[in-house]
C-alpha cells in the first residue's frame, strides 16, 4: 500500500485573495529542498501532497520539520475513494497497530462520494469491531483517532501527527537585514523574523584584533544553524575596526556604546538599501542592557528611517534561551569569545543618552567616511543549507 506525506496549510488558508501565493511559494520552497530526493509534490488548495522513497522518508520528516508554512503533517496510506477498498485498506492498517479503544474522524471533500461523514464512522467503526476482537469505540479518549479524508481522486488513512514549523514560507514577505552577533539573542530573532516569511540576509561587525577570528567563525556557525530553516542566508562581514577605535578615542566613556549602535545602524542602513532588503531585523530586548532602555532605543534609532524590527523585544531572557536550546543556538552562542558589543563595554553606560550629546560628540570624526569605507569593504559568504564551506579560506 503506497504511502504520502500529507501537508496541512494551518495559517495559509487563512490568506482568502493571496492564497495562492503563499501556497506556491510553500512548495517552492519545499521542492528546493527536497531536489536531491526521489519524490513528487502536489498540491491543491486545501493540502499538499509528497510521494516518497521509503528509506528516504526519515530524511525527509527531518527537513520538513524545519520548512515554515507547515501546520500539521501526517503519513498518509493512499486508498482508492470506494467505501470497499477503504474498508478493506483501513482493517489491513489498523491490524499493525496496538490498542484497545478507537475512534474514526472522517472527512469529505468530495461531495460526490455516496455517503456523508457522519455515515462513513459507523460503517468503518463497525467493520472494525467485526473482524478485531477485544476493542472498542471511545469517541473522548481513545487509544488510536483514525482520520479519513475522502477525496475526489483518492482517500487517506492516518494514525499519526507531526506538528510542522508555523508561521508563513519564507519569501512570502521581502527582505530584511538581521544584525547577527555572536550572543544568544540576535540568531533567535533571526529565527522569529524568518517564521514570519521574511528572507534574511545577515550582518555581523567585527573589529580585528579587538575581537578574534574565533569570533567571526562563531558567528558563521550560528548562520549555518539558522540556514537549516531556509535556502541560504548571506552573511555581510563588516570591518568596524576604524569606527570602534574612533568613537573610543573622541566619545565620553558612558556614550561609546550607544554612539557604536548609531553607527551600527547607519551602516545597516546602507546595506539594507544596497542589497534590497526593507527592514532592519535585531536582537534587542527591553531593558536588558543600557543600550536596550526605551530611552536608548530612541536615541539610537534616530539615526535611520528604516523599520527595526525587534522579534524578542519583549522576551525575557529565560524564553529567548527556551527558543535558543529549541533551535540548537544556545551552545554555541555560549562560546566565550567576545564581539564588537561587548569588548569595549564600560562600566557604567548611560541608560537614558541625550540626543544632544550623541550628535556633539560625533561631529568630532568624519564618521561618513569612515561608514562609507566600511560599506565599500564588506565581504559576503553565501552560507547555503547542507554545504560544507571550507571557512578557514577565507581568514
Amino acid at each position: 500500500m503506497n504511502r504520502v506525506i500529507l501537508i496541512k496549510y494551518g495559517e495559509l488558508t487563512t490568506k482568502k485573495g493571496n492564497r495562492n501565493f503563499f501556497i506556491n511559494t510553500l512548495y517552492n520552497n519545499i521542492k528546493e529542498k527536497l531536489q536531491n530526493y526521489n519524490v513528487n509534490i502536489s498540491k491543491d488548495r486545501s493540502r499538499m501532497y509528497i510521494e516518497f522513497e521509503d528509506n528516504e522518508l526519515d530524511s525527509i520528516k527531518k527537513i520538513i520539520d524545519n520548512i515554515f508554512g507547515i501546520h500539521m503533517y501526517h503519513i498518509a496510506y493512499i486508498v482508492n475513494t470506494n467505501i470497499e477498498d477503504i474498508k478493506d485498506n483501513l482493517l489491513n492498517i489498523i491490524t499493525n497497530e496496538s490498542f484497545k479503544t478507537f475512534k474514526i474522524e472522517t472527512k469529505r471533500s468530495d461531495k460526490t462520494f455516496p455517503y456523508s461523514s457522519m455515515e462513513v464512522n459507523p460503517i468503518l467503526g463497525g467493520h472494525l469491531l467485526k473482524n478485531i476482537k477485544d476493542i472498542k469505540v471511545d469517541v473522548h479518549n481513545p487509544d488510536i483517532l483514525v482520520k479519513l479524508e475522502i477525496r475526489d481522486k483518492n482517500s487517506y488513512i492516518y494514525t499519526n501527527g507531526y506538528k510542522g514549523s508555523g508561521g508563513y514560507p519564507i519569501g512570502t514577505q521581502a527582505k530584511g537585514m538581521l544584525m547577527l552577533s555572536g550572543g544568544i539573542d540576535s540568531p533567535v530573532a533571526g529565527y522569529l523574523a524568518m517564521k514570519r516569511g521574511i528572507k534574511l540576509d545577515a550582518v555581523y561587525f567585527e573589529a580585528i584584533p579587538h575581537t578574534s577570528l574565533d569570533a567571526r567563525n562563531k558567528v558563521i556557525e550560528l548562520t549555518k544553524k539558522l540556514v537549516k530553516y531556509t535556502n541560504n542566508i548571506n552573511l555581510h562581514i563588516v570591518n568596524f575596526t576604524k569606527i570602534q577605535e574612533e568613537i573610543y578615542k573622541t566619545a565620553d566613556n558612558t556614550y561609546c556604546i550607544t554612539i557604536m549602535r548609531r553607527m551600527m545602524y547607519k551602516i545597516m542602513e546602507k546595506l539594507a538599501k544596497k542589497n534590497k532588503a526593507l527592514v532592519i531585523i535585531n536582537g534587542e530586548s527591553i531593558g536588558q542592557v543600557a543600550s536596550q532602555t526605551l530611552t536608548s532605543m530612541s536615541v539610537i534609532n534616530s539615526v535611520t528611517n528604516m523599520p527595526v524590527i525587534r522579534p524578542v523585544a519583549c522576551l525575557d531572557k529565560l524564553e529567548i534561551i527556551d527558543i535558543a536550546k529549541k533551535i540548537n543556538t544556545y551552545e554555541t552562542s555560549i562560546l566565550p569569545y567576545e564581539d564588537c558589543c561587548t569588548v569595549f563595554v564600560p562600566k557604567h553606560p548611560v541608560i537614558n543618552p541625550k540626543l544632544s550629546e550623541c550628535m556633539r560628540m560625533e561631529e568630532k570624526v568624519d564618521y561618513n567616511n569612515l561608514i562609507d569605507e566600511a560599506v565599500n569593504s564588506v565581504y559576503t559568504i553565501k552560507i547555503k543549507d547542507e554545504e560544507d564551506l571550507k571557512y578557514k579560506d577565507l581568514l
